[in-house]
């Protein structure tokens, strides 16, 4: 990217080119100037005379005159703007064609083409976004289901920040006690910081921070789709429900056994939730190579999955259920009891065998081909997954920067609760202190943040934004 303090003024489509209708912004000193010198209203005022956040319909004409498009122009001035600059926002028609000639017209004019997330790289220098709030633009563009929306929109809205500035400012308290106690070290019978007031204090924060960081499994969980392993003998009819669930021919069903010899996985959404179904290879005894690779497979695919549907059609030997049992130990085990519409609803149990059967194990038989009872299966799904209901105000990390600031910050208020249990003087605790809020700040970009970090933060975005 370009150096991130610039005086250029930018442009770039803002909208997926295309649709019947497009958005061109432009941003910087001279964007109204610019637009101006293409821009013809019907009334001949130019759009330096006129009031921000007003729109106006006119032309486009190129320098000799011809007529580009009909355009509204929306004008927003410095500092009530996306940006904090100077922007304007130009509505034409969607053609590809009318566009280049649109953005070759604001270049020849004096604009430059903005660099991926340049936009939103000024709004953050402009101090119009935190840098959580910044990178929760490019989440918000990216989310797939109603849970990531969510979660983008509480970061954008500033509920993360919010939070954070509590913590910054509980623990900029504590650190202005014990350094007042440093600068009046020579009274011995001074003390400005109760111990005990301090620690309490200090776990508080050190608790909010904890919560904080278990939240991150859950948002990495719903930003890539929670992972759901299908898995049992061959001809079972595992393809078969991999289909039902994603409503769609995507793994090939056949009466032949060992047709899968490899997994399938794609995602489709259960109530908001985003679920990455993995159909694997049939587990028997092979002695085909390549049919034994992929039950190999199937059982690494098991370990990185957070729920096991383990599907049968008829009643499992008894070491094959135990099997199964301590494969899916400490992941939510739902045993599925498949092609109930011909053997009169599959009366057996697969974990009768097993003394005690596994913990919090569910039983849904269905039949995948015929879709019976597919939608209580997909509840059992939903609800094995354990996600809480997100609202625009709730907290979720999903960010691994903000994720790792957040581990280092909670290192070093671990570590001043240590130190007060110890008795350490006050300046080796404020230096702990000092440590947490600079990990805190970097979150939001409250501190001296490093260009190549903001760099590879906003060259992720894409252009226009």
């Amino acid at each position: 990217m370009t150096p991130l303090l610039s005086d250029d003024t930018i442009c770039a489509l803002s909208t997926a080119a295309g649709g019947a209708m497009a958005i061109i912004r432009v941003s910087g000193p001279d964007a109204i100037r610019f637009t101006d010198m293409l821009f013809h209203s019907p009334s001949g005022r130019r759009l330096c005379e006129m009031a921000s956040h007003t729109a106006h319909y006119g032309e486009l004409r190129d320098e000799t005159g011809k007529t580009i498009d009909d355009v509204v122009v929306t004008l927003f001035r410095s500092p009530r703007s996306y940006t904090g600059e100077d922007t304007t926002e130009i509505s034409c028609h969607g053609s590809r064609y009318v566009i280049s000639l649109i953005l070759r017209q604001l270049v020849s004019c004096g604009c430059r083409q903005a660099l991926p997330g340049e936009y939103t790289q000024r709004a953050f220098l402009n101090g119009k976004l935190d840098l959580s709030q910044a990178e929760a633009v490019a989440d918000l563009i990216s989310s797939t289901n109603a849970a990531t929306h969510q979660m983008a929109i509480s970061q954008l809205r500033g509920h993360f920040s919010d939070q954070l500035s509590q913590l910054r400012d509980q623990l900029l308290h504590l650190t202005s006690l014990m350094e007042l106690e440093l600068d009046f070290s020579d009274h011995e019978d001074l003390e400005f910081a109760d111990r005990g007031e301090l620690l309490n204090l200090a776990a508080t924060t050190e608790s909010q921070i904890s919560t904080l960081i278990h939240s991150f499994s859950t948002g990495k969980a719903l930003r890539q789709g929670i992972a759901v392993a299908i898995i049992g003998k061959t001809n079972v009819g595992k393809s078969t429900l991999l289909n039902s669930l994603l409503h769609d021919d995507k793994a090939i069903v056949s009466d032949i056994h060992g047709t899968t010899r490899d997994s399938i996985e794609d995602t489709t959404q259960i109530h908001g939730i985003t679920f990455r179904f993995i159909d694997t290879a049939g587990i028997r005894n092979t002695s085909d190579t390549i049919e034994r690779i992929g039950i190999e497979r199937t059982y690494q695919k098991l370990d990185e999955a957070a729920i096991v549907l383990w599907l049968t059609d008829e009643a499992p030997a008894p070491n094959e259920a135990k099997e199964i049992a301590e494969k899916a130990k400490g992941k939510k085990l739902i045993a599925v009891i498949n092609k109930i519409d011909k053997n009169g609803g599959n009366p057996y149990h697969p974990f009768s065998s097993l003394t005690p059967p596994p913990d919090d194990a569910v039983v849904i038989p269905v039949s995948a081909k015929h879709g019976t009872n597919m939608d209580k299966l997909e509840d059992a799904i939903f609800d094995a997954a354990g996600i809480p209901s997100i609202s625009q105000n709730d907290v979720i990390v999903t960010n691994v920067r903000h994720y790792e600031a957040l581990t280092k910050a909670h290192e070093d208020i671990q570590s001043v609760i240590d130190g007060l249990h110890m008795g350490l003087s006050g300046d080796l605790l404020s230096e702990d202190l000092r440590s947490c809020i600079g990990h805190l700040s970097e979150i939001v970009g409250g501190t001296i943040t490093p260009d190549e970090t903001l760099s590879n933060i906003f060259s992720h975005f894409c252009v226009g934004k």
